[in-house]
């Protein structure tokens, strides 16, 4: 058949059908066909209210110390007991309304001779009559008055879930069946998946908790380039140094671990603990210190900072040496650094409170130009996408405006990103030193 002829059939179609009068049956399976619609709104509408409680709602049915609170939380201990008793009821209405609805559509209206039209009017109008005021609606309002409506429903599922439950024992066992089966694949969440949770949780009460879990979310994409402590501002020794040289050091700087090189740092001996030093402090300058490094881990600048949290936690060390595309070591990264990513920054009782940076008004910062990048989109509380299109393969402020420039600018030099202004203001020969920022999306 060609398609014009598909309207002009259904036309004719439309013509043969019949109608009848309807009588005092056809008003009651009407009623009743309503109620069933109603019913099935307030079952689909609980799915959605009782599954989007936040813990705040938890908290407060917690204190509200009535039986109806203490109710919704004992219904809320056996989730797959409620979900069973939602699909159940909410499956009955359902079947009873195609039922029902089919009944009264064929007292009414007479299909015999245009079939086609009674198939789309029983199949395809009474289903979207069932999603539109049966779940898409009920669920949208539910989802919102979730605290209210799940309330207002405890007493149903309390009877329902008592009333349904040999019917929910059954299904709950061929759930654990089938969970056993497939029990030994991996279940994984995308970062999408996990984005979207978090953008749940906006109670105050769990700020904290919802940082941590961003830095989560996160963590898998970062590469080690990005965390790392640059060659330029380590605290390393060389091996030739004295012994009394390396205890200045140690006294100096703080750290627990010293990375050790023999005449350049791309030549690494190994790393000297400090606590490997304690039994031998007594030791005069000629002791050879040189015998207490361990050996060097090394690690490619693109290795993602999970996989290597999860090899310092197999090897059980704590530093490594990060390798560019050359050979050269560009820098080093730690423990430390890595979990920061997650928990944010770590300090104890001798670190200095260390800032990149001067505030001068609220729209003007002096930067030191070896600040990473994540650290200063992170300070100046700008989008981490910011930079994207520009950034290149810069991994620091100073390194973003080499890579824009593509030469070294000159002093008092403006560049613009966006809303943001960037002012060289102090150089050397060889680097930049400080860069004025001035962000006018203040």
């Amino acid at each position: 058949m060609e398609a014009d002829a598909i309207p002009s059939q259904i036309w004719e179609d439309i013509n043969k059908i019949q109608f009848y009068g309807a009588n005092i049956e056809d008003f009651i399976g009407i009623f009743f066909l309503l109620i069933l619609l109603i019913l099935s709104g307030l079952i689909s509408g609980s799915e959605a209210s009782f599954f989007a409680l936040s813990p705040n709602d938890i908290k407060r049915l917690n204190q509200k110390g009535n039986k109806k609170g203490a109710a919704t939380i004992n219904l809320l201990k056996k989730p797959e007991q409620l979900l069973g008793s939602i699909l159940i009821a909410n499956n009955f209405i359902n079947i009873g309304i195609v039922l029902l609805s089919a009944k009264i559509t064929t007292s009414l209206i007479d299909f015999t001779n245009a079939q086609t039209i009674g198939f789309i009017f029983q199949t395809i109008i009474i289903t979207f009559i069932i999603l539109l005021f049966g779940e898409i609606i009920p669920k949208v309002y539910a989802s919102k008055q979730s605290y209210s409506f799940s309330l207002r429903m405890t007493p149903t599922f309390s009877i329902l879930n008592k009333l349904f439950r040999p019917i929910n024992i059954l299904l709950i066992k061929s759930s654990s069946l089938v969970n056993k089966k497939v029990s030994h694949h991996k279940n994984n969440m995308s970062i999408s998946d996990l984005s979207h949770a978090l953008s749940l949780t906006e109670e105050h009460e769990i700020k904290q908790d919802k940082d941590i879990l961003e830095g989560i979310v996160k963590f898998g994409k970062k590469s080690v380039v990005e965390i790392m402590c640059s060659r330029l501002d380590t605290v390393a020794l060389d091996w030739n140094e004295s012994f009394n040289t390396v205890i200045e050091t140690i006294n100096d700087s703080g750290f627990s671990r010293i990375p050790i090189y023999e005449d350049t740092f791309d030549n690494i001996k190994g790393v000297l603990y400090i606590k490997d030093l304690l039994s031998h402090l007594h030791k005069g300058n000629t002791f050879r210190w040189q015998t207490l490094i361990r050996p060097p881990f090394y690690i490619p600048e693109n290795k993602k900072i999970d996989d290597l949290l999860e090899e310092f936690q197999k090897s059980k060390i704590h530093m490594a040496f990060v390798i560019d595309e050359y050979g050269g070591v560009s820098g080093i990264v730690t423990l430390e650094d890595v979990l920061e990513e997650i928990v944010g920054e770590i300090s104890d009782e001798f670190d200095e409170d260390e800032k990149n940076f001067t505030k001068i008004d609220n729209q003007t910062y002096l930067f030191d130009a070896k600040t990473l990048l994540v650290d200063f989109l992170r300070d100046l509380h700008i989008e981490e996408d910011f930079l994207d299109d520009v950034k290149g393969d810069a991994d620091t402020i100073a390194g973003l405006l080499l890579e824009i420039k593509g030469d070294f600018p000159l002093i008092k030099e403006k560049i613009v990103i966006g809303n943001i202004d960037f002012i060289v203001e102090k150089m050397d020969a060889r680097r930049i030193i400080e860069i004025r920022v001035i962000n006018k999306q203040n």
